[in-house]
């Protein structure tokens, strides 16, 4: 939905922001649990496409939401650790999973956010690397229009304050977080969105229309990857969401 000067794009399309700093590439996404440090289900839709399945299916640390809980089960997953307040919980399953249940009670920080906060405590980190963990979400859109958008908002509260490299996988596409310049991979057709969170600066190569530093959150909607990469030259932070292939 890039509407602003499209005309003008197109004589910018190779114009980069000058003196960026390297060029970091996005690790790629393969759908596979084992890729993430942590894999956090939270209690909205749950996952039904080949790749977040597969995801929670070979998720080597799944932490699960207690609100989600019961739709895990149903497909015969067992979770590392249950989060949450336990309201959404039987006394059942309460008892059944007090080995792992980790109550938190405090209201500042949603399910999700607690969920992360456990994960997040329980990693052992190599600070030698200084090498950000991956957090896999799964199930974090759908029902309530507002969890759904307070959600999505929050990748960019764990990258920034938790360090944390979060990716959101729904049925239809993925979001990551990035900052400054950045490659991504992608495949010609892919359709990619940008939400533009504090650059000043910003501009793209390989999609269809060249990015501009958005204002409005849907400004960089509906844009489309031409080749099997693209790159967005920016100076803060941005969400990017694309499609899946299948």
């Amino acid at each position: 939905m890039i509407i602003n000067n499209k005309e003008n794009n197109k004589d910018k399309q190779h114009q980069h922001i000058p003196n960026e700093h390297s060029v970091r590439h996005s690790p790629p996404f393969g759908g596979v649990g084992g890729d993430f440090n942590s894999v956090i289900l939270a209690a909205g839709d749950f996952p039904t496409h080949l790749l977040p399945l597969r995801i929670l299916r070979t998720a080597k640390n799944l932490i699960v939401c207690d609100g989600a809980l019961e739709d895990l089960l149903e497909y015969e997953i067992e979770p590392t650790a249950v989060v949450g307040d336990g309201d959404s919980l039987s006394d059942t399953l309460k008892q059944r999973y007090a080995h792992i249940y980790h109550p938190i009670s405090e209201q500042e920080f949603n399910d999700l956010t607690k969920a992360t906060l456990f994960a997040r405590s329980h990693l052992k980190m190599d600070a030698s690397t200084h090498t950000r963990p991956r957090f896999c979400y799964l199930g974090a859109t759908g029902k309530r229009e507002d969890h759904t958008l307070g959600n999505i908002s929050l990748m960019l509260y764990y990258y920034r304050q938790l360090a944390i490299d979060p990716v959101m996988v729904t049925d239809y596409g993925y979001f990551v977080v990035a900052s400054g310049t950045t490659r991504f991979d992608a495949f010609p057709g892919q359709q990619v969105s940008i939400f533009n969170a504090t650059c000043k600066e910003m501009s793209s190569n390989g999609l269809k229309w060249d990015a501009y530093p958005f204002n409005e959150l849907w400004q960089g909607t509906l844009n489309e990857a031409l080749t099997n990469e693209f790159t967005i030259f920016a100076d803060g932070d941005y969400l990017i969401y694309r499609t899946h292939k299948i």
